[in-house]
């Protein structure tokens, strides 16, 4: 179905694998549409509850293939707004968890890539870079705006002005991956933790994503009115009567998701 990622549901995980590993999985044109579509895909899937997102080879993602750059003459803008900012919104607003596992090197827009999404896990031999300031650039595809969420102002900039490789210890220190395991261990745990995420109610935790992305930019009266509007939509889902249902029962809860 697609040329240069590998597109695999088991149950109700979808697996989105980076598949160009001669050049590190860096992007070109087609592999954006294609990431585009298959998270599209995604979000209209009902039967998809979780997403994990990786690289195959030794490499995540290094980012942009320059010898594919500017193929159509386009401007940095165009280039950005029309291929990389509608994928990064697709993860970034796909009402169902999406997990990263890093699986080597995370470099420019790769970086950005795993930022978007909510939960990472690297394997020991990862590295994550921003490395936009060494050829004269500016960080895009989101990471000005996760990279500063995770890790505050000052180790932000630090980041972004020095291009310093981080190790997968690193980035668990400094809060930017969630969890570290061997390299043997990373899709196994990725595979656990979906599992585990796709057993949970979707509906709630798509509300969850959605209200924690604005909470930055919200004031405190706003994001009270933002819970109750979305209590209100979660307290009429099946996933909150099966609640109830097997507290009362006391029970193991089976989550639908709907």
């Amino acid at each position: 179905m697609y040329n240069t990622i590998i597109y695999y549901q088991k149950d109700n995980v979808l697996t989105i694998t980076l598949n160009r590993p001669d050049v590190y999985n860096a992007f070109n044109e087609e592999m954006l549409s294609e990431l585009n579509d298959a998270f599209k895909k995604a979000g209209e899937d009902e039967s998809i509850r979780c997403v994990i997102l990786t690289g195959a080879g030794k490499a995540f993602c290094s980012g942009q293939d320059l010898k594919d750059f500017n193929e159509k003459k386009l401007t940095f803008r165009e280039a950005i707004d029309q291929r990389y900012n509608p994928l990064i919104r697709k993860i970034a607003y796909l009402p169902k968890p999406v997990i990263c596992a890093i699986n080597g090197v995370a470099a420019g827009a790769g970086i950005s890539l795993c930022l978007a999404c909510d939960y990472r896990i690297a394997s020991e031999s990862a590295t994550l870079t921003e490395v936009f300031i060494n050829v004269g650039l500016v960080p895009d595809s989101g990471s000005s705006f996760f990279l500063p969420r995770l890790v505050g102002y000052a180790k932000a900039f630090e980041i972004c002005v020095t291009g310093d490789r981080i190790t997968a210890r690193e980035a668990k220190q400094f809060g930017l991956v969630n969890k570290v395991v061997s390299n043997s261990l990373l899709k196994k745990s990725a595979e656990s933790t979906a599992k585990n995420f796709a057993s949970k109610p979707t509906k709630a935790i798509g509300m969850i994503k959605s209200i924690l992305n604005k909470s930055f930019e919200s004031s405190l009266d706003e994001i009270l009115d933002e819970e109750s509007r979305n209590q209100e939509i979660a307290g009429s889902t099946d996933d909150f009567r099966e609640g109830i249902s097997s507290f009362l029962e006391k029970r193991k809860p089976v989550f639908t998701g709907k």
